[in-house]
Protein backbone atom coordinates (compact mmCIF):
# COMPACT_ATOMS: atom_id res chain seq x y z
CA UNK A 1 0.00 0.00 0.00
CA UNK A 2 1.06 3.91 -1.21
CA UNK A 3 2.59 5.67 1.70
CA UNK A 4 2.96 9.48 1.18
CA UNK A 5 5.83 11.12 2.93
CA UNK A 6 4.63 14.52 4.13
CA UNK A 7 6.63 17.81 5.55
CA UNK A 8 4.67 20.52 7.46
CA UNK A 9 5.82 24.24 6.94
CA UNK A 10 4.29 25.87 9.68
CA UNK A 11 2.98 24.25 12.62
CA UNK A 12 0.24 26.20 13.72
CA UNK A 13 -3.51 25.03 14.55
CA UNK A 14 -3.90 23.77 10.38
CA UNK A 15 -0.78 21.65 10.28
CA UNK A 16 -1.20 20.68 14.08
CA UNK A 17 -3.93 19.45 13.68
CA UNK A 18 -3.42 17.23 10.87
CA UNK A 19 -0.53 15.85 12.06
CA UNK A 20 -2.98 14.98 15.29
CA UNK A 21 -5.11 13.43 12.73
CA UNK A 22 -1.87 11.06 11.40
CA UNK A 23 -1.31 10.17 14.69
CA UNK A 24 -4.80 9.23 15.80
CA UNK A 25 -6.41 8.03 12.74
CA UNK A 26 -3.88 7.22 10.68
CA UNK A 27 -4.49 3.33 10.53
CA UNK A 28 -8.48 3.93 9.84
CA UNK A 29 -7.44 6.59 7.13
CA UNK A 30 -5.02 4.05 5.62
CA UNK A 31 -7.71 1.27 5.68
CA UNK A 32 -10.32 3.64 4.07
CA UNK A 33 -8.43 5.83 1.66
CA UNK A 34 -5.89 3.20 0.89
CA UNK A 35 -2.80 5.10 1.31
CA UNK A 36 -1.09 6.15 4.58
CA UNK A 37 0.78 9.13 5.85
CA UNK A 38 4.10 9.40 7.69
CA UNK A 39 5.62 13.50 8.40
CA UNK A 40 9.16 13.40 7.75
CA UNK A 41 9.62 17.06 8.06
CA UNK A 42 8.29 19.98 10.37
CA UNK A 43 9.24 23.77 10.62
CA UNK A 44 8.03 26.02 12.91
CA UNK A 45 8.94 29.81 13.69
CA UNK A 46 9.44 29.05 17.14
CA UNK A 47 10.14 25.70 17.61
CA UNK A 48 12.92 25.51 14.81
CA UNK A 49 12.80 22.62 12.24
CA UNK A 50 12.86 18.99 12.83
CA UNK A 51 14.03 16.34 9.80
CA UNK A 52 13.45 12.54 10.17
CA UNK A 53 13.54 11.02 7.08
CA UNK A 54 12.71 7.68 8.73
CA UNK A 55 9.44 9.27 10.19
CA UNK A 56 8.84 12.02 13.07
CA UNK A 57 7.42 10.81 16.32
CA UNK A 58 4.68 12.98 16.48
CA UNK A 59 3.98 12.39 20.16
CA UNK A 60 6.72 14.17 21.01
CA UNK A 61 6.12 17.01 18.42
CA UNK A 62 2.27 17.57 18.97
CA UNK A 63 3.78 17.75 23.08
CA UNK A 64 6.04 20.63 22.12
CA UNK A 65 3.29 23.49 22.72
CA UNK A 66 3.87 26.75 24.40
CA UNK A 67 7.41 27.42 26.85
CA UNK A 68 10.87 27.06 25.56
CA UNK A 69 11.72 24.13 24.39
CA UNK A 70 12.77 23.50 20.49
CA UNK A 71 13.28 20.65 17.97
CA UNK A 72 16.71 20.89 18.78
CA UNK A 73 16.36 19.26 22.05
CA UNK A 74 14.63 15.91 19.85
CA UNK A 75 17.41 15.76 16.80
CA UNK A 76 16.24 19.04 15.08
CA UNK A 77 17.73 22.10 14.72
CA UNK A 78 16.27 25.63 17.24
CA UNK A 79 16.54 27.09 13.59
CA UNK A 80 14.42 27.69 10.45
CA UNK A 81 15.96 27.37 7.02
CA UNK A 82 12.19 26.37 5.09
CA UNK A 83 14.29 26.24 1.45
CA UNK A 84 16.96 23.80 2.58
CA UNK A 85 13.57 21.78 4.50
CA UNK A 86 11.83 22.02 1.60
CA UNK A 87 14.15 21.19 -1.35
CA UNK A 88 16.43 18.51 0.61
CA UNK A 89 13.57 16.80 2.75
CA UNK A 90 12.51 12.83 1.79
CA UNK A 91 8.47 14.23 1.45
CA UNK A 92 6.53 13.60 -1.83
CA UNK A 93 4.12 15.95 -0.49
CA UNK A 94 5.22 19.58 1.45
CA UNK A 95 1.67 20.99 3.00
CA UNK A 96 1.90 24.79 3.29
CA UNK A 97 -0.08 26.04 6.45
CA UNK A 98 1.79 29.40 6.59
CA UNK A 99 0.24 33.49 7.41
CA UNK A 100 -0.96 35.53 4.20
CA UNK A 101 0.66 38.44 2.98
CA UNK A 102 -1.85 40.14 0.20
CA UNK A 103 0.59 42.16 -1.21
CA UNK A 104 3.35 39.34 -2.30
CA UNK A 105 2.19 36.22 -1.13
CA UNK A 106 5.23 35.86 1.06
CA UNK A 107 7.05 33.95 2.21
CA UNK A 108 4.25 31.64 0.88
CA UNK A 109 4.79 31.91 -2.75
CA UNK A 110 8.86 30.99 -2.36
CA UNK A 111 7.45 27.88 0.11
CA UNK A 112 5.18 26.57 -2.96
CA UNK A 113 7.99 27.25 -5.32
CA UNK A 114 10.66 25.61 -4.13
CA UNK A 115 8.39 22.60 -3.38
CA UNK A 116 7.45 22.15 -7.20
CA UNK A 117 10.70 23.27 -8.68
CA UNK A 118 12.24 19.88 -6.61
CA UNK A 119 9.38 17.71 -7.75
CA UNK A 120 7.16 17.85 -5.10
CA UNK A 121 3.57 18.07 -4.58
CA UNK A 122 1.84 20.75 -2.74
CA UNK A 123 -1.57 21.64 -0.61
CA UNK A 124 -1.67 24.91 0.92
CA UNK A 125 -4.90 26.79 2.60
CA UNK A 126 -2.90 29.74 2.00
CA UNK A 127 -4.50 32.04 -0.14
CA UNK A 128 -1.41 34.41 -1.00
CA UNK A 129 0.26 32.00 -3.73
CA UNK A 130 -3.14 30.54 -5.13
CA UNK A 131 -4.35 33.89 -5.26
CA UNK A 132 -1.12 36.13 -6.56
CA UNK A 133 0.37 33.28 -8.49
CA UNK A 134 -1.88 30.55 -9.11
CA UNK A 135 -1.68 30.23 -12.91
CA UNK A 136 2.11 30.88 -12.99
CA UNK A 137 2.21 27.96 -10.33
CA UNK A 138 0.36 25.81 -11.39
CA UNK A 139 2.17 25.42 -14.87
CA UNK A 140 5.61 25.27 -12.57
CA UNK A 141 3.84 21.90 -11.11
CA UNK A 142 2.50 20.30 -14.19
CA UNK A 143 6.30 21.13 -15.51
CA UNK A 144 7.71 19.06 -13.18
CA UNK A 145 4.83 16.38 -13.13
CA UNK A 146 3.14 17.17 -9.49
CA UNK A 147 0.56 18.44 -7.98
CA UNK A 148 -1.07 21.94 -7.05
CA UNK A 149 -4.06 21.48 -4.78
CA UNK A 150 -5.12 24.22 -2.95
CA UNK A 151 -8.81 23.42 -1.77
CA UNK A 152 -8.82 25.12 1.97
CA UNK A 153 -7.85 28.70 0.57
CA UNK A 154 -11.46 29.74 0.08
CA UNK A 155 -13.46 28.20 2.62
CA UNK A 156 -11.79 25.88 4.75
CA UNK A 157 -13.03 22.31 4.45
CA UNK A 158 -15.85 22.96 2.35
CA UNK A 159 -14.86 21.80 -1.22
CA UNK A 160 -16.07 24.38 -3.67
CA UNK A 161 -13.54 24.44 -5.77
CA UNK A 162 -13.39 20.80 -6.18
CA UNK A 163 -17.12 20.25 -6.47
CA UNK A 164 -17.57 23.23 -8.74
CA UNK A 165 -14.95 21.59 -11.20
CA UNK A 166 -16.00 18.62 -10.76
CA UNK A 167 -19.61 18.45 -10.24
CA UNK A 168 -20.57 21.09 -12.79
CA UNK A 169 -19.32 19.39 -16.13
CA UNK A 170 -21.94 20.14 -18.77
CA UNK A 171 -23.12 23.65 -17.33
CA UNK A 172 -22.24 26.97 -18.34
CA UNK A 173 -20.81 29.14 -14.94
CA UNK A 174 -22.44 32.47 -15.64
CA UNK A 175 -20.81 33.91 -12.13
CA UNK A 176 -21.14 33.45 -8.30
CA UNK A 177 -21.72 35.51 -4.82
CA UNK A 178 -21.03 34.42 -1.68
CA UNK A 179 -20.38 35.40 1.90
CA UNK A 180 -16.41 34.09 2.12
CA UNK A 181 -15.83 35.89 5.65
CA UNK A 182 -17.26 34.64 8.78
CA UNK A 183 -15.89 37.52 11.06
CA UNK A 184 -17.34 40.36 9.06
CA UNK A 185 -20.76 38.32 8.99
CA UNK A 186 -20.49 37.87 12.64
CA UNK A 187 -20.32 41.04 13.19
CA UNK A 188 -22.66 42.09 10.89
CA UNK A 189 -25.31 39.66 12.67
CA UNK A 190 -24.39 40.75 15.92
CA UNK A 191 -24.78 44.34 14.68
CA UNK A 192 -28.36 43.87 13.57
CA UNK A 193 -28.90 42.21 17.23
CA UNK A 194 -28.23 45.74 18.35
CA UNK A 195 -24.18 45.78 19.37
CA UNK A 196 -22.58 49.38 17.79
CA UNK A 197 -19.46 48.27 15.39
CA UNK A 198 -16.88 48.23 18.03
CA UNK A 199 -18.64 46.09 20.52
CA UNK A 200 -19.57 43.30 17.33
CA UNK A 201 -15.32 43.35 16.81
CA UNK A 202 -14.58 42.94 20.59
CA UNK A 203 -17.10 39.85 20.94
CA UNK A 204 -15.82 38.27 17.51
CA UNK A 205 -12.04 38.91 18.92
CA UNK A 206 -13.33 37.44 22.63
CA UNK A 207 -14.74 34.39 20.93
CA UNK A 208 -11.43 33.84 18.41
CA UNK A 209 -13.18 34.97 15.07
CA UNK A 210 -11.24 37.83 14.47
CA UNK A 211 -7.64 38.59 15.17
CA UNK A 212 -6.22 41.08 17.20
CA UNK A 213 -6.25 43.29 14.41
CA UNK A 214 -9.42 42.53 12.02
CA UNK A 215 -8.49 45.08 9.34
CA UNK A 216 -8.01 42.18 6.74
CA UNK A 217 -11.59 40.63 7.54
CA UNK A 218 -13.45 43.99 7.70
CA UNK A 219 -12.38 45.78 4.74
CA UNK A 220 -12.46 43.46 2.65
CA UNK A 221 -9.07 42.15 2.06
CA UNK A 222 -9.57 38.47 2.69
CA UNK A 223 -12.57 38.17 0.68
CA UNK A 224 -11.08 39.97 -2.04
CA UNK A 225 -8.30 37.59 -2.28
CA UNK A 226 -10.78 34.53 -2.54
CA UNK A 227 -13.03 36.31 -4.97
CA UNK A 228 -9.92 36.18 -6.88
CA UNK A 229 -9.12 33.06 -6.63
CA UNK A 230 -12.76 31.54 -7.77
CA UNK A 231 -13.06 33.77 -10.23
CA UNK A 232 -9.91 32.78 -12.07
CA UNK A 233 -10.36 29.40 -11.47
CA UNK A 234 -13.94 29.10 -12.00
CA UNK A 235 -14.46 31.57 -14.71
CA UNK A 236 -10.96 31.52 -16.30
CA UNK A 237 -11.06 35.34 -15.84
CA UNK A 238 -7.24 35.64 -16.08
CA UNK A 239 -7.50 38.76 -13.52
CA UNK A 240 -5.82 40.50 -11.12
CA UNK A 241 -6.09 41.73 -7.81
CA UNK A 242 -6.75 45.30 -8.44
CA UNK A 243 -9.24 44.57 -10.81
CA UNK A 244 -11.32 42.83 -7.60
CA UNK A 245 -13.04 45.88 -6.47
CA UNK A 246 -13.09 46.38 -2.79
CA UNK A 247 -15.19 47.49 0.07
CA UNK A 248 -15.73 46.20 3.96
CA UNK A 249 -18.15 46.46 6.20
CA UNK A 250 -16.94 49.66 8.42
CA UNK A 251 -18.91 52.33 6.63
CA UNK A 252 -22.00 50.52 7.88
CA UNK A 253 -23.66 52.18 10.80
CA UNK A 254 -26.46 51.38 12.94
CA UNK A 255 -28.88 53.04 11.20
CA UNK A 256 -27.97 51.47 7.86
CA UNK A 257 -28.37 48.26 9.93
CA UNK A 258 -32.00 49.37 11.13
CA UNK A 259 -33.75 50.87 7.88
CA UNK A 260 -32.57 47.61 6.57
CA UNK A 261 -34.16 45.56 9.34
CA UNK A 262 -37.77 48.00 8.63
CA UNK A 263 -36.94 47.15 4.75
CA UNK A 264 -37.32 43.07 4.64
CA UNK A 265 -33.31 43.17 4.08
CA UNK A 266 -29.76 42.12 5.71
CA UNK A 267 -26.64 43.30 5.48
CA UNK A 268 -24.09 41.29 4.36
CA UNK A 269 -20.42 41.72 2.71
CA UNK A 270 -20.66 39.98 -0.54
CA UNK A 271 -17.94 38.76 -2.77
CA UNK A 272 -18.91 38.32 -6.17
CA UNK A 273 -18.21 37.94 -9.76
CA UNK A 274 -19.71 38.10 -13.51
CA UNK A 275 -19.17 36.75 -17.14
CA UNK A 276 -20.34 39.90 -19.13
CA UNK A 277 -21.39 39.31 -22.67
CA UNK A 278 -17.97 40.17 -24.35
CA UNK A 279 -16.59 37.34 -22.70
CA UNK A 280 -15.08 39.86 -19.61
CA UNK A 281 -15.28 39.46 -15.81
CA UNK A 282 -16.29 42.15 -13.48
CA UNK A 283 -15.68 41.17 -9.57
CA UNK A 284 -15.89 42.75 -6.58
CA UNK A 285 -16.52 42.72 -2.65
CA UNK A 286 -19.09 45.19 -0.86
CA UNK A 287 -21.46 45.28 1.90
CA UNK A 288 -25.13 44.99 0.49
CA UNK A 289 -28.06 45.31 2.09
CA UNK A 290 -30.07 41.76 0.58
CA UNK A 291 -34.00 41.08 0.31
CA UNK A 292 -34.44 38.29 3.25
CA UNK A 293 -36.03 35.84 0.65
CA UNK A 294 -31.84 35.79 -0.97
CA UNK A 295 -30.44 32.69 -0.81
CA UNK A 296 -27.32 34.12 1.20
CA UNK A 297 -29.61 36.55 3.71
CA UNK A 298 -30.37 33.80 6.27
CA UNK A 299 -26.24 32.84 6.22
CA UNK A 300 -25.51 33.41 9.76
CA UNK A 301 -22.65 33.55 12.50
CA UNK A 302 -18.97 32.05 10.62
CA UNK A 303 -20.94 29.65 8.45
CA UNK A 304 -19.72 30.52 4.38
CA UNK A 305 -21.72 30.34 1.64
CA UNK A 306 -21.42 30.89 -2.24
CA UNK A 307 -23.85 30.62 -5.02
CA UNK A 308 -22.80 29.73 -8.57
CA UNK A 309 -25.51 31.06 -11.30
CA UNK A 310 -25.51 28.29 -13.97
CA UNK A 311 -27.43 28.28 -17.12
CA UNK A 312 -29.11 25.07 -17.13
CA UNK A 313 -30.00 24.95 -12.93
CA UNK A 314 -30.19 28.13 -11.76
CA UNK A 315 -28.22 29.18 -8.99
CA UNK A 316 -26.57 26.28 -7.19
CA UNK A 317 -25.54 27.22 -3.23
CA UNK A 318 -22.48 25.41 -1.33
CA UNK A 319 -22.82 26.00 2.20
CA UNK A 320 -20.61 25.01 4.93
CA UNK A 321 -17.63 26.20 7.44
CA UNK A 322 -15.57 28.76 6.19
CA UNK A 323 -13.19 28.56 9.19
CA UNK A 324 -11.59 26.39 12.38
CA UNK A 325 -8.22 23.81 12.32
CA UNK A 326 -9.96 20.62 11.99
CA UNK A 327 -12.04 21.92 8.79
CA UNK A 328 -9.21 23.91 7.07
CA UNK A 329 -6.59 20.66 8.39
CA UNK A 330 -9.24 18.45 6.64
CA UNK A 331 -9.47 20.79 3.42
CA UNK A 332 -4.97 19.38 3.31
CA UNK A 333 -6.28 16.18 3.32
CA UNK A 334 -8.40 16.34 1.03
CA UNK A 335 -6.20 17.48 -1.51
CA UNK A 336 -3.69 14.64 -0.84
CA UNK A 337 -7.15 12.37 -1.66
CA UNK A 338 -7.76 14.31 -4.79
CA UNK A 339 -3.71 13.41 -5.89
CA UNK A 340 -3.97 10.17 -5.04
CA UNK A 341 -6.64 9.27 -7.36
CA UNK A 342 -5.12 11.62 -10.04
CA UNK A 343 -1.89 9.14 -9.62
CA UNK A 344 -4.01 5.99 -9.64
CA UNK A 345 -6.30 6.96 -12.69
CA UNK A 346 -2.67 8.15 -14.35
CA UNK A 347 -1.15 4.81 -13.93
CA UNK A 348 -4.57 2.94 -14.95
CA UNK A 349 -4.11 4.84 -17.90
CA UNK A 350 -0.43 4.06 -19.25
Amino acid sequence: MTTYDIALIGFGGVNRTLAELVATRGDTLRSELGFGLRVVAITDLRLGSLVQPEGIDLGIALNLDGGSETFAAHGGSADTNNELVIRDCTADIICEATFTNPDDGEPAVSHVRWALESGKSVCTTNKGPVALRGAELTALAEQNGVHFEFEGAVMSGTPVIRLAKKMFAGLKLNGFEGILNGTSNYVLGRMESGLDFEEAISEAKELGYAEANPAADIEGYDVQLKVLILANELLDAGIELKDVQREGISTVTPENIQKATREGRRWKLVGSARRNPDGSVTAGVSPVALPLSHGLAGVSGATNAVSFDTDLLGPVTVSGPGAGRVETAYALLSDIIAMHAASKEVAANV
